[in-house]
């Protein structure tokens, strides 16, 4: 990224992650909720504007916190007193998030990528290696207990700080199987050398489990596919407490360059490092082929899975967008699969999706790129997975609509059905679920997250003058489904307790 100034006095922790069981006087303070960083049993809501001003800096970033139950509204910037950096421009502190209890104390804890961060002092600058924040919960709050944790890919990982890198470009965390805390780190710049020739940009994976960590590369045992330049291994990650998976959609197949992969991880270890399971792409038993430019994984999306034949949430369902797929002749359209994981490796592909497909809404547009963005969810993970509890939002940024160009729409399958368009929805701004006017260059459907209740949908570039400084909106998931009209939640710079900083708003979160 140009016009990044340097870091000066960067200082990167050098110790790991304090896991479950060192602090725990305040477990019984903390009520053990995913996504509570402040222990009172809410489900709290962290929204990210990594192209935000702080302190006249530009793109600096900046994160809100939202605590639920009227507890009120939070900032973190890099200027927050325990961060150890000072905003600067450019960095786009935020630009991932991810959260679990990487203590033990029972509060969330939140994880927070700087991709564009540049590491070292003045003309010795590392430039976009990037960094990575641990940030504690505590009844107090976010950043008001333990210290917080700062790393670069040297100190989080076997590895080196180097120039582009992008450490902290994807993150994903959660609590495995087990019980540990874990947390990936997408390094998607990272250079990988095989028998001594550099292959810039084939990515990596920096791994946590408990106290150990690991580097992830193509090249580590197991792992499919080989090292190549722009490959971007770690572009894109999802996860649950089972598996993990790593998008590539760079990842050059059959001479299509770019057409992409994803590997899928178990977090079960083999010689310290996560097991490889499964490689998939767009060849034999996926819907499309493997074309250039397609970058299938460029979004994912993972929810646990619990068949039939089973009384626990063994498997688990994988969104993968490919939005760079051509739809018939048409470039760029886009497509999303939904694949099932097993235990095994085995995968099937569930559902295929585009707008060419029978019954589904819409035709396919050149530059729609259907499947940006994608979340699945299992909205009751106590029951047998059915079409009732399995859910798939698609972003569709490039959507036209009513006449009005990139407006952006937010496709929605119940993808256990058996017919894909038979209760598919196209929920675009001005309709009963999603407020506003559609305007030119809105992107909606560019930042997407879904709960088990809520879908959330940020429009961080939309253009109505009310929420230029962008918009996050949460959506029942009831609601989509018309079976409640409880209504949507309207987030925004400058109303409910928010102040008025924003550049863009609900970018990520």
């Amino acid at each position: 990224m140009s016009g990044i100034a340097a870091v000066t006095g960067l200082l990167v922790a050098a110790t790991g992650l304090t896991l479950a069981g060192a602090v725990p006087a305040a477990a019984a303070v903390c009520a053990g909720v995913s996504s509570d960083y402040n222990g009172d049993g809410l489900v709290d809501n962290v929204v990210t504007d990594p192209q935000a001003t702080v302190n006249g800096v530009e793109g600096a970033g900046l994160i809100r916190v939202l605590y639920a139950g009227n507890a009120g509204v939070g900032e973190l910037t890099q200027s927050t007193p325990g961060l150890g950096v000072a905003p600067e421009r450019g960095d786009q502190f935020g630009s991932a998030i991810a959260w679990t209890d990487f203590n033990g104390d029972g509060c969330s804890d939140l994880a927070v990528g700087t991709p564009y961060e540049d590491t070292g002092d003045g003309g010795s600058a590392i430039r976009d290696a990037g960094i990575l924040h641990i940030i504690y919960g505590s009844p107090a709050g976010l950043g008001a207990g333990q210290a917080s944790v700062l790393y670069g890919q040297a100190s989080f990982s076997p590895g080196t700080n180097e120039a582009g890198d992008l450490f902290g470009y994807a993150l994903q965390a959660g609590t495995t199987g087990s019980g540990q805390p874990y947390l990936a780190v997408g390094v998607p710049g990272e250079g990988v050398v095989v028998d001594d020739v550099n292959h810039p940009n084939a990515g990596g994976i920096a791994y946590m489990q408990g106290g150990d960590t690991v580097t992830i590369t193509q090249d580590s045992a197991g792992v499919p596919g080989g090292v190549e330049s722009d490959d971007q291994f770690g572009a894109t990650l999802a996860g649950t407490s089972r598996y993990f998976a790593a998008g590539e959609p760079g990842e050059t197949l059959d001479d299509a360059a770019a057409a992409g992969g994803v590997t899928v991880f178990s977090h079960t270890l083999t010689a310290g490092m996560p097991t490889p399971l499964a490689w998939v792409d767009q060849g034999e038993g996926i819907t499309g082929g493997t074309e250039s430019g397609d970058r299938f994984g460029a979004a994912l999306s993972m929810t646990v899975y619990r068949p039939a034949s089973a009384t626990y949430n063994s498997d688990a369902l994988l969104a993968i967008g490919a939005p760079g797929e051509a739809i018939g002749s048409v470039p760029g359209a886009g497509s999303a699969v939904v694949v099932r994981i097993e235990p095994s490796g085995a995968f099937t592909e569930i559902k295929g999706v585009d707008a060419a497909v029978p019954n589904v809404e819409g035709e396919p547009v050149a530059g729609d790129y259907f499947g940006q963005r994608v979340a699945i969810t299992n909205t009751d993970a106590s029951v047998v997975s059915s079409a009732s509890t399995i859910r798939l939002a698609v972003g569709v940024p490039g959507r036209d609509v009513d006449g009005v160009r990139d407006a952006g729409v937010i496709h929605v399958f119940n993808p256990l059905d058996t017919d894909s368009g038979s209760a598919d929805k196209i929920i675009k701004r001005g309709s009963a679920v999603l407020p506003g006017a559609p305007r030119a260059r809105d992107y909606a459907g560019i930042a997407l997250r879904s709960g088990a209740s809520v879908l959330y949908v940020g429009i961080p570039y939309s253009k109505d003058p009310a929420t230029s400084k962008g918009v996050l909106y949460t959506m029942p998931w009831t609601d989509i489904d018309g079976t409640t009209n409880v209504g949507t939640k309207t987030f925004q710079p400058g109303v409910g307790g928010l102040s008025g900083i924003g550049t863009a708003f609900a970018s990520v979160g």
